[in-house]
């Protein structure tokens, strides 16, 4: 054995033969469906819209003309993307590394595998079919007939569960958050009153998270997959709203085995509500993080110029091909014999 290659590079092996596979049919399955794969720059003038989420900075340095410019790694094509659909484009997906400078644990890396893609004319529930019908076309590739994660199964070919953000509160949590929706206060009251720890400094959105990880996040996916849909649109930055309620947009996330999968949006299209939306976050950014963003002012001229009513969605290859191999730590599926933010 090799000194560089890890002790248990039999079953990584074993493993990552499977992720080619997974590849493989990922690609077959959008090609048989009259997608065009594309490739976006990995380097943005503006990595990310939303506040909680870390982009990776590097410096430019043009030698010739003396310019020096601060970049970021991409943390998804997104913004590329929609200006590919903008200029006429209309069924387009990405299969490729991205960059977050987050959390690295068991389901995340901060170099990690996105598989995004986009169609037009459709909306978030066109999504929520394609992406069951992906889960279930991967699954057969392999020839597994459920996806495994910490002793928990689920079955793709089961029936697909689908429960509201507000539903699952209710049945999980055992609380009613349609009506506190901005009240911090509120919130953090009725998240104590059922036994959730909170802080005096916790945004609205903290205490979200610490409910969903806690009480409602290991309870979907189990058995067959689960959507949770119709998030506050104070948490999706991209998405356009409801429009018979506006407090909440369309926005679903994907669940197998209690893991988040993938994150999709009917496509908000309007420039001017998308910049102020860019302009709340990145004020909470900064009150948060000390950091801003500057503005991708070329996806917002994009949006200016007219992007049609589309969705879109972001999938997590590597918790997928996790998920596939019923493994619980995603550095079993990852070629990594340097383990970059481990401990």
């Amino acid at each position: 054995m090799s000194w560089w290659l890890p002790h248990n590079f039999e079953k990584s092996r074993e493993n990552l033969e499977k992720r080619a596979q997974i590849f493989k049919a990922l690609r077959g399955f959008f090609d048989g469906r009259g997608y065009v794969e594309v490739q976006t720059p990995a380097l943005q003038v503006c990595p990310v819209m939303e506040a909680h989420i870390h982009g990776f900075a590097t410096r430019f340095e043009n030698k010739a003309s003396g310019v020096s410019q601060e970049l970021y790694l991409h943390t998804s094509p997104e913004f590329d993307m929609k200006k590919l659909l903008v200029a006429g484009m209309e069924a387009i997906y990405s299969l490729g590394p991205v960059f977050r400078n987050g959390d690295y644990s068991a389901c995340h890396r901060p170099e990690f595998t996105l598989l995004e893609w986009y169609r037009v004319g459709e909306d978030y529930r066109y999504l929520m079919d394609e992406t069951v019908d992906l889960l279930r076309e991967v699954a057969k590739a392999l020839g597994v007939e459920t996806y495994t994660h910490e002793a928990i199964e689920c079955d793709p070919f089961g029936q697909l569960q689908k429960i509201s953000v507000v539903e699952a509160f209710k049945t999980y949590a055992h609380m009613d958050i349609s009506a506190i929706l901005e009240d911090v206060e509120g919130f953090r009251i009725m998240a104590q009153g059922q036994g959730i720890r909170t802080t005096d400094s916790d945004e609205w959105d903290d205490i979200f998270h610490a409910i969903m990880a806690e009480r409602i996040e290991p309870n979907l996916g189990q058995g067959a997959p689960t959507i949770l849909y119709d998030y506050p649109v104070s948490m999706a930055a991209l998405s356009r709203k409801k429009p018979d309620d506006l407090r909440f947009a369309e926005r679903f996330e994907l669940y197998v085995c209690g893991v988040e999968l993938a994150n999709a949006y009917s496509e908000l299209c309007d420039a001017t509500e998308q910049r102020a939306r860019y302009e709340t976050e990145m004020a909470l950014k900064k009150k948060l993080y000390g950091e801003i963003y500057p503005p991708d002012e070329e996806f917002f001229k994009a949006l200016e110029h007219g992007l049609l009513d589309c969705a879109g969605i972001a999938l997590g290859v590597d918790r997928l091909v996790m998920l596939a191999c019923g493994t619980g730590d995603i550095g079993d599926v990852l070629w990594a014999p340097v383990a970059i933010g481990a401990d």
